[in-house]
């Protein structure tokens, strides 16, 4: 049997956790598809799935196995990419990641207008508040705030973002306005994992680095919660400019501590092409970073 029949089969039943859902997702007959599977564990003379009525899920030699077949998937489509030609219509699926909020107010309208302009692509967008591994999870390219870590992904810059103190003007009111870091002891403090777990805020003042430990009354897992709980008066949480845009120029929140702020984040389209180049990835990136550079809430002077 075609061992790449038999990848293509493996990886769309370990992502989709399901027989039918991946026969499906590949256009074959359930039947199908667990004869190709069943094959292919016979001439590796591996378990790579365990079964049971309610999901499906590699092993641990079946998760090794994965990122090897995502690989080698990978570089095939590459290696058909480039030998159609670099100005050939990009065609086929491709996944990216962005955070949750950021994808919502910038990525989805630049991946409607490509999906417009490119109508034999696909795209699979995973909106979400952590970093993504993007090797590990199939993930091709991604937009990422923040600092990049060292790593073999090639990234593109295309703005930067502040990290602001806000509080509504009804909280400052009545518990009064922070002048500096130190402050911020006698406040209450909203923090938002999905800005950062870390509860030591960094801040800088005059060109000088600075820091504070702080201890949330009120700790949760998305920005949205954050936004949503210092609108309501609960206290005082440092969010992205951009999450809170539309609220600070209407009034209902504020910003405190400007002074105190400490460098923009860049934001970065990354991604991992390889060295015969895809005319997929290369068609997203290319239009991802065209838009994103046209949005005046990345432009911020730094």
């Amino acid at each position: 049997m075609d061992r790449f029949v038999q990848l293509t089969a493996y990886v769309a039943v370990a992502e989709e956790e399901s027989f039918a859902r991946a026969a499906r997702r590949l256009n074959m007959s359930a039947p199908a598809l667990t004869r190709t599977i069943a094959a292919l564990e016979q001439s590796l003379g591996v378990k790579l799935l365990n079964r049971t009525t309610r999901f499906v899920r590699p092993t641990d030699a079946g998760l090794r196995y994965l990122d090897d077949a995502r690989q080698i998937l990978a570089r095939m489509q590459e290696a058909d990419d480039a030998v159609v030609g670099i100005n050939a219509a990009p065609r086929g699926h491709l996944t990216m990641t962005a955070p949750v909020l950021f994808g919502k107010m910038f990525v989805m309208p630049q991946l409607v207008s490509y999906l417009q302009t490119y109508p034999d692509m696909q795209v699979s967008a995973l909106f979400l508040d952590r970093v993504v591994n993007m090797l590990e999870e199939g993930v091709e390219v991604g937009v990422r705030i923040g600092e990049l870590a060292d790593s073999s992904m090639r990234a593109i810059r295309v703005g930067s973002i502040r990290r602001v103190l806000c509080a509504s003007p009804q909280y400052l009111a009545q518990h009064g306005t922070p002048q500096t870091p130190a402050d911020l002891a006698q406040h209450q403090i909203i923090a938002a994992t999905g800005v950062g777990t870390n509860t030591e805020w960094k801040f800088a003042h005059k060109g000088e680095p600075l820091s504070m430990r702080v201890k949330p009354r009120l700790t949760v897992s998305t920005n949205d919660a954050a936004i949503c709980a210092v609108s309501m008066h609960a206290g005082i949480a440092r969010l992205l400019s951009y999450q809170v845009a539309q609220e600070l120029q209407q009034g209902s929140l504020q910003t405190v501590m400007t002074d105190y702020e400490p460098a923009p984040w860049p934001v970065h389209v990354v991604h991992r092409e390889g060295r015969g180049g895809s005319a997929r990835v290369r068609s997203l990136v290319d239009h991802l970073v065209q838009g994103l550079r046209q949005q005046t809430a990345l432009q911020t002077a730094d």
